[in-house]
């Protein structure tokens, strides 16, 4: 399905809670013959026995770049497809305690991501024990990353639908900006 790529591309799927991100992203890497990096701060916060804290914040941030270093060395080219990324850390430190580590806005600017796939809050919310931002607020969260991305001039683009016209329209966004499959 890949078309001799000479490069590896990052692709970001992300969005508030409840949007559908880990399918989208299983279900791009699947077409896409592209390593999949799942999401880390849900696992991470199930497996905590504490409500999470900053220090529980800076060590999901830490994990996620040390996850994109370590699958970007080990791919030359092909997609490398991450179920949310840091950006989704730095709007959750700025939200929940007012401020951002620096050195996570210095990693971001510094980052290759190819595009950012935003996922829309048109899936209803379902709420489980991890999930604190449904209603209003994934409105708000959604505007709140698009802007992030924006800030730091990434490429995004909004995808909405359900089942497969969602990966279908994912599909279509990557064609868009010249992402070949």
């Amino acid at each position: 399905m890949i078309q001799n790529l000479n490069t590896l591309r990052r692709i970001v799927v992300t969005g508030p809670e409840s949007t559908g991100k880990t399918e989208l992203a299983k279900a791009l890497s699947e077409r896409l013959n592209g390593n999949w990096i799942p999401e880390y701060a849900r696992e991470y916060v199930e497996n905590l026995h504490h409500p999470y804290d900053y220090g529980d914040v800076v060590r999901i941030a830490q994990h996620q770049i040390h996850q994109e270093q370590e699958a970007s060395a080990g791919i030359g080219n092909g997609f490398l497809i991450f179920d949310t990324w840091l950006i989704i850390t730095k709007v959750w430190f700025d939200q929940v305690y007012g401020h951002s580590p620096g050195w996570i806005t210095d990693y971001i600017r510094s980052s290759e991501i190819d595009l950012f796939l935003v996922c829309d809050t048109d899936l209803p919310w379902l709420a489980d024990p991890v999930r604190e931002n449904g209603g209003e607020m994934r409105d708000r969260l959604l505007k709140i990353y698009c802007q992030e991305i924006e800030n730091f001039g990434f490429e995004y683009e909004i995808i909405g639908g359900f089942g497969n016209e969602r990966v279908e329209n994912a599909l279509a966004a990557l064609y868009k900006h010249g992402l070949k499959l």
